[in-house]
This record gives structure tokens, C-alpha cells and sequence, in this order.
């Protein structure tokens, strides 16, 4: 195959590649996207599958109208890939530093929800009894409750003669129904599912498609919320759908059966079985775009989460929702490694996206800070903490007056963990001036960091 630009005028399909780094511990794998190959250890490379996308055929299977589209050979994919995102053109999604391998199986009370009875068999074995069930009762309770994205975002590539130009990229995820108010429907996914959107549609489980918006997303926690209005959602479709009931994620168990749902490969909802494999895998994840690194402590599972399934469910046996598919470990020598993230976690996040309401601009907070961003490479290679290293505070602004100097570690604001300046920025559209925030900062002492907490009472924007 000739080398060649990554582009895809008629919107054909990628599958990327990455490089490993360092050894068995601590691998990390990047992708080569200078020359279109991709190198593993030993060298040899491995190039980009194109495949032109044909003309859509589209079929009703599952209460979906399900978009045929031939995709590209996944054989030869390296990585950590985030997840399961079905990629339309040309996004290269997050790739893998590291996974951790501290797992801890935690156990508790589990919630008084409602839940789905089960067809199955019971056996007595030496050990205890086991019971093989039917899962099809607990993929018709929860099938209504899941819904494919689509994100249209705007590609910028080179031509031959370096001009540059613009096309219309599709990628595809999955999300789930999360709540209900009486102007709103709720869906919550993943931030790189929605991330970089021009427009977003949401198709239903009776096939109605509908136009959504972003309410809110949290690119530490790779989580974001999408809002559909109620009236423009059809008076059958709101029949056919339903809220999702949430499960207790601090009471599974190593082992415990796991279901995941999603729109895996953009073809429309299905499911896939597995168990529970690990608990609070530390798994650490970069965007390629911004460099931004996201580490979080996810559940590990063999259920096959494909491209496609980001933002879809993980269900216990009960049919409840205890993670949202996020990522998958794809490698020659790996297989069966999924992850999501648990619903205790998502779960405050998720009510503070839904929530919250972003300030006019002319509102909006200032905190008079220039940075760059600690990505986990750095935080490791320097043994300095994650967060913002403040290059420059503006004379006269609220970071000045509340102490915050030249060379601080910003590495928390209100209680919101800091990651990057685009995250800094992010959280800031939800603050007006003049209000006072707790921030924390790190200050270098001989050799050492140590936490300063700091007031800001936040200043206005200044007019440009």
C-alpha cells in the first residue's frame, strides 16, 4: 500500500495503530501519524486500512435502523483505543500510556432498586451452586434505555500542495438515558464521543432520529451529557423509550457477570456477555489532539466493547447500570480486556453536567493565568503532580491577588480536579464573576512540592 494523506473525501473509515514504548510494566503505545504507518517494537510497520464507504443500505434489526457501512480490518489495531468510538473519518480518538495494575475488589450494601427477573437454570457443583441465566429478559428491559450518537465534526487536512482543506467528518458512539425533567431528556456518553461536535443526533430504540446538543462534559472523567428536547421527540417514541435504572458499582464483585450494549461498529445496538475481571484498573488514557491525559480508575471486563460502544452500558444481572464503556486493550497478544467507567464515580459528575448552567459570556469568571498543561509523561519523567504549571499571571487579576505565582502547580478549583488548561477553561463557563472559589495549588520547596489552598474571588474578562 503506497504512502499516502489521511484524508477521506467520501467519508471511508480508519482503523489507527500505535507504537509501543518501554517494556512489559509500563507500556505506552503512540500512534505515527507524520508518515501513515504505525511501528512496533521490532520496527516493522503497519499501515492504515482504507476502505471507501459504500452506498448506505439501512434495515431495521433491534429497533434500529442500522447503518451498513464496510469498515476497515481491525486485525492489526494496537492500544488502549477509546473505545469503543466507531471512527467515520479521520478521528484518531485517545490512545494508551499505561495501565496500572493495582485492582481491588470492593464489596457493599447493594442499593433497593427495581430489578428484572431472569429466566435460568440452577446446578450444584462441589464448590456451591451456580445458576446459568437467560439474558434475553434483561436485553428487553434495558434495549429502550440505550441510544446510537452520531457527531458530525469539521476535518482539516493537506492536500499534495500543502493547501489546506475542510470536510465533513462523521463518528459514531453510544449513550445511554439518564434522566428526565419536564423540558429535557438526558443522555449520558463519553467526552470523546461528543467531543468537537458541529452537530449531534441522537437515534432512539424505535429508530426516530432526533437533532441533540452538548449540556455539559468533563474532560477529566472523559464524561459528557447530551440534552434532547422533549418536544421534539415524538409522542411514540417517548412510549417506546425509558429511563435507565442505575446499579450500585461498589458492590460487584470479581468474576460477577457482566452485559455490555452499545452501537458497536455504528450498525445499531448489540450486546455482548463477559464477566467482571478487575476492579479499579488504573488505566491512563491522551488525546492526540490536545495531549491532554485522563487517568481514572475503571472496571475491567471481557464482554467485547467494541469501536462504537463508547458511552454505551455495562449491566449487572439485574439489568442495571453499573459503568459506562469507555475503552478496550487491543493487541496480537491481548484479548478480552474492556473497560468502564463505574457508575459511582460517573454518577455525581453526571448530576453536576445535567445540572449546571453555563454563563453568558459577558458573565463569565476570569482567573488571569497562562499555562501548560502536566501530562502524565511529564508528571512521571520530572516527579511533579498533574495539573497546570502557571507560566504567566496577569498583573492586577484574581489568580494575582489570591497568591497564585509564576510557577505554581493549579491542581484543583471548587473541588474540580484541574488536568489541562482546556479543562481550566471548561470549568470556568460555569462561574460568573465575583464569586469566591477554593483553588489548590503546588509550590515547589527544595526539591518537593507542597499543597497551598487558596480563596480567589474570580474577576471579570477582560474586553479584548
Amino acid at each position: 500500500m503506497d504512502n499516502q494523506d489521511h484524508r477521506n473525501e467520501n467519508n471511508s473509515s480508519y482503523s489507527y495503530s500505535y507504537i509501543r514504548d518501554g517494556g512489559n510494566e509500563n507500556t505506552t503505545w503512540r500512534a505515527d501519524d507524520n508518515t501513515g504507518h504505525s511501528y512496533n517494537q521490532a520496527g516493522s510497520s503497519y499501515q492504515h486500512y482504507e476502505t471507501p464507504k459504500q452506498k448506505k443500505k439501512w434495515f431495521h434489526g433491534g429497533g434500529f435502523k442500522q447503518k451498513m457501512v464496510r469498515c476497515v480490518a481491525l486485525a492489526l489495531v494496537f492500544g488502549l483505543v477509546a473505545g469503543g468510538v466507531f471512527v467515520g473519518t479521520g478521528y484518531a480518538g485517545m490512545k494508551a500510556l499505561g495501565i496500572d495494575n493495582n485492582s481491588k475488589a470492593q464489596t457493599s450494601d447493594t442499593k433497593s432498586v427495581s430489578t428484572t427477573k431472569v429466566t435460568g437454570t440452577t446446578t450444584s457443583t462441589k464448590s456451591g451452586t451456580t445458576t446459568s441465566s437467560d439474558i434475553s429478559g434483561i436485553v428487553d428491559e434495558v434495549m429502550p434505555s440505550i441510544v446510537a450518537i452520531t457527531n458530525m465534526t469539521e476535518v482539516q487536512y493537506r492536500d499534495f500542495f500543502g493547501r489546506v482543506q475542510n470536510y465533513e467528518g462523521e463518528s459514531a458512539g453510544s449513550g445511554i438515558i439518564i434522566s428526565q425533567d419536564d423540558q429535557y431528556l438526558y443522555i449520558v456518553t463519553n467526552n470523546h464521543v461528543v467531543s468537537d461536535a458541529t452537530t449531534l443526533t441522537v437515534c432512539f430504540y424505535d429508530d426516530q432520529t432526533v437533532s441533540a446538543e452538548v449540556k455539559g462534559t468533563d474532560s477529566s472523567s472523559d464524561l459528557a451529557v447530551v440534552a434532547v428536547k422533549l418536544s421534539d421527540i415524538s409522542s411514540d417514541t417517548m412510549k417506546a423509550i425509558k429511563v435507565a435504572t442505575v446499579g450500585d458499582s461498589d458492590s460487584i464483585k470479581v468474576g460477577d457477570t457482566a452485559i455490555a450494549i452499545g452501537n458497536a461498529l455504528g450498525y445499531g445496538q448489540s450486546v455482548t456477555t463477559g464477566v467482571i475481571s478487575a476492579l479499579n484498573r488504573g488505566v491512563t488514557l491522551e488525546d492526540e489532539t490536545s495531549g491532554e491525559t485522563v487517568t481514572n480508575g475503571l472496571i475491567q471486563t471481557d464482554a467485547a466493547i467494541n469501536p462504537g460502544n463508547s458511552g454505551g452500558a455495562l449491566l449487572n444481572v439485574e439489568g442495571q447500570v453499573i459503568g459506562i464503556n469507555s475503552a478496550k486493550y487491543s493487541d496480537t497478544a491481548v484479548e478480552g480486556m474492556g473497560y468502564a467507567i463505574p457508575m459511582s464515580k460517573a454518577e455525581p459528575i453526571i448530576n453536576d453536567l445535567i445540572n449546571r448552567e453555563a454563563v453568558d459570556e459577558s458573565e463569565s469568571a476570569y482567573l488571569g493565568i497562562s499555562g501548560a498543561d502536566i501530562t502524565e509523561d511529564v508528571a512521571n519523567t520530572y516527579n511533579m503532580p498533574n495539573g497546570i504549571y502557571v507560566t504567566k499571571v496577569a498583573e492586577g487579576s484574581a489568580a494575582e491577588k489570591a497568591g497564585i505565582q509564576k510557577g505554581d502547580i493549579l491542581t484543583e478549583f471548587d473541588g474540580k480536579e484541574v488536568t489541562s488548561m482546556e479543562n481550566m477553561q471548561e470549568i470556568l463557563k460555569y462561574y460568573k464573576a465575583g464569586k469566591k472559589v477554593k483553588v489548590k495549588v503546588q509550590v515547589a520547596d527544595n526539591g518537593t512540592y507542597k499543597e497551598k489552598e487558596l480563596t480567589v474571588k474570580l474577576g471579570k474578562r477582560p474586553s479584548e
